[in-house]
C-alpha cells in the first residue's frame, strides 16, 4: 500500500517525475540551491527547429505581428514632444486553444506519444488546461486537469470556470479542487494512480515550447521594420511565459530589454480562502509573480525550468482598474477583444512607450481568447458581487480587494516599478533557508549570480547582510 500522506507524497516527488516524465532531477542537482540548469534545459534532446516543426503539425506558432497604430497615436497625444514608441502586439490568441500556453503543451504532448504515455496531467487554473486538452485531443492522449475553482463556500471564479468549461470541451477531465495547499499534492497521486505524463508548467518541455514565440517576434519585427525591438514587454506570474520568451529572443540574438509586468494584487494572499474570492485576476498578478520570482522551485517538479530573474531586467507593476481601461480601448480603437490577462503587459506597454522615442518599438508579447467568464465586464460584476467597490477616477486610489478605480483619461495609466533588488534579496533568503549561507560554494554562487542576472560580488555582498 502506498503511503499517501502529504508528507509521503511529496518525498516521494523526484521518483515521481522520473516515472511521469523520464527525466531525473537528481543528475542535474550540484547542492541544495544549485543545479545545471542549461543542461537541463539540452537534456529535453529538441532543438528551435524540431519545435517549430512539432508545433505546425498542431495548429501552433507562426501568429500574426500587429502595429496598434490608433493606440500608438493616442498616447503620442499624452507624451512629451518626441516620445511615443510604436505599440507593437504578437496576437497568440491564434494558437490552437487561444494562448501562447499552446506553445507549452505542444511539446509535452508530443513527448507523451513518443514515450508512449496514455495521457497527460497537468495542475492549471488557467489557460494551460485547456491549452493541454487541445493538444492531447490532437495527439489522440487522455487528459486529466487539476484546478483550484472555488473557496470553500463552493463559489467558483467566473474566469476559472469558463477555462473547465473549454478543458471540458476539448475532452478533458477536469478535478475541481477548492483553494489550498493539495493541488500540486493532488497532481503528484494523480500522476502515480494513472502513470500519465506530468505536462507541467514548469518543466524544460514547457520553457522550451516557448522559445519559438521568442524567436518569431524578433524575426517578424526585423522582417517589416529592418531593426530589433528596443523592449518586449511579458505578463509574469509563474515565470515560464518570460523565461521562454526571452530564451528565444536570445537564442535569435535579440538584445532587447525584457520587461516582466504583473497586476498589483498586494494585501492579498493567494492561498487564502477568504481572498481567493476578492481578485479579479487569476494570472498575471503579484500574487505569483513575486513568489516565483524569489524562489521558483516551490512547484510539483524538483528544479523549475521557468526562472524569470535569470532574465528579466525591469519589473513593471499595474492595477486592475488600468488593465480593465486598456483592455476596453484595445476593442474599441483596434478592434480586437482579447482577454484581461493577456492585456496585463499591454497596460505596461502603454507606460513605456509614452517614456520611450518615437523612432523606437516596444512590443506585448501575447494576447489570449475572451468570453463568458472570462470577460473584463463579468470580472466586474463578480467584483462588485464579492463587495468591492468598482469606480471611475484615479487608479492610485486602487486597493487590492476593496476597490477597483478605473481611469477617467489614457494619461492616468501610469503603473509603478518593483523594486528589482528587493526581489534580488528576498530569493536569497530564500536560498539560505535552503541551504546555510556558510555552506555556499564557489559554484554556489556562481549559479545563484546567473539565476539573478547579476555578478558574484553582488551576490557576496548581498548575503553578508542575511
Amino acid at each position: 500500500m502506498r503511503d499517501l500522506s502529504y508528507a509521503a507524497v511529496m518525498a516521494r516527488k523526484n521518483a515521481i517525475m522520473k516515472a511521469s516524465m523520464g527525466m531525473d532531477y537528481d543528475t542535474f542537482a550540484l547542492s541544495p540551491v544549485a543545479f545545471d540548469y542549461e543542461r537541463m534545459m539540452r537534456e529535453t534532446g529538441y532543438s528551435l527547429e524540431d519545435v517549430a516543426r512539432i508545433q505546425a503539425d498542431t495548429k501552433v506558432g507562426n501568429t500574426p505581428l500587429f502595429e496598434l497604430t490608433r493606440l500608438t497615436e493616442a498616447v503620442r497625444r499624452t507624451a512629451a514632444p518626441g516620445k511615443g514608441a510604436t505599440i507593437l502586439v504578437k496576437d497568440e490568441a491564434a494558437n490552437a486553444s487561444g494562448s501562447f500556453k499552446a506553445r507549452r503543451a505542444s511539446i509535452s504532448a508530443y513527448e507523451a506519444r513518443k514515450k508512449g504515455y496514455k495521457g497527460l496531467a497537468a495542475a492549471t487554473s488557467g489557460n494551460y488546461g485547456a491549452a493541454v486538452a487541445s493538444q492531447a485531443a490532437m495527439r489522440g492522449l487522455k487528459c486529466i486537469i487539476l484546478q483550484e475553482v472555488f473557496d470553500s463556500k463552493g463559489i467558483g471564479q467566473p474566469e476559472i470556470v469558463e477555462k473547465s468549461r473549454a478543458c471540458e470541451a476539448y475532452g478533458a477531465e477536469v478535478q475541481r479542487l477548492s483553494v489550498g495547499p493539495e493541488l500540486f499534492y493532488q497532481l503528484l497521486m494523480t500522476l502515480e494512480e494513472t502513470g500519465f505524463f506530468n505536462a507541467s508548467l514548469y518543466t524544460p518541455f514547457g520553457i522550451k515550447g516557448v522559445e519559438t514565440l521568442g524567436v518569431e517576434i524578433a524575426q517578424q519585427v526585423r522582417a517589416r521594420y529592418r531593426k530589433d525591438p528596443d523592449a518586449v514587454v511579458i505578463t509574469h506570474a509563474g515565470g515560464g511565459n518570460l523565461t521562454g520568451t526571452a530564451r528565444g529572443l536570445l537564442a535569435a540574438d535579440c538584445k532587447a530589454r525584457i520587461v516582466a509586468c504583473s497586476v498589483d494584487l498586494g494585501g492579498l494572499h493567494m492561498a487564502s480562502d477568504s481572498d481567493f474570492n476578492r481578485k479579479s485576476f487569476t494570472t498575471g498578478h503579484t500574487g505569483f509573480g513575486v513568489p516565483f520570482a524569489t524562489w521558483p522551485d516551490r512547484v510539483d517538479v524538483p528544479r523549475n525550468a521557468a526562472r524569470s530573474l535569470r532574465y528579466m531586467d525591469e519589473y513593471q507593476l499595474v492595477t486592475q482598474g488600468e488593465v480593465f481601461y486598456v483592455t476596453e480601448l484595445l476593442t474599441k480603437l483596434e478592434g480586437l477583444e482579447r482577454g484581461p490577462a493577456g492585456n496585463t503587459s499591454l497596460t505596461a506597454a502603454v507606460t513605456l512607450a509614452r517614456q520611450m522615442d518615437r523612432d523606437q518599438i516596444v512590443v506585448v508579447q501575447e494576447t489570449e481568447y475572451t468570453g463568458a467568464g472570462k470577460h473584463h465586464n463579468r470580472q466586474l460584476s463578480f467584483a462588485r458581487e464579492n463587495g468591492i467597490e468598482v469606480r471611475v477616477g484615479d487608479p492610485a486610489g486602487n486597493v487590492p480587494g476593496k476597490t477597483i478605480v478605473l481611469p477617467e483619461h489614457l494619461d492616468q495609466v501610469r503603473g509603478r516599478v518593483q523594486d528589482m533588488d528587493k526581489l534580488r534579496r528576498s530569493y536569497l533568503k530564500n536560498a539560505a533557508k535552503a541551504h546555510p549561507v556558510a555552506a555556499w560554494t564557489e559554484a554556489d554562487l556562481a549559479f545563484l549570480a546567473s539565476d539573478l542576472k547579476v555578478d558574484a560580488a553582488w551576490v557576496q555582498q548581498a548575503s553578508a547582510e542575511l
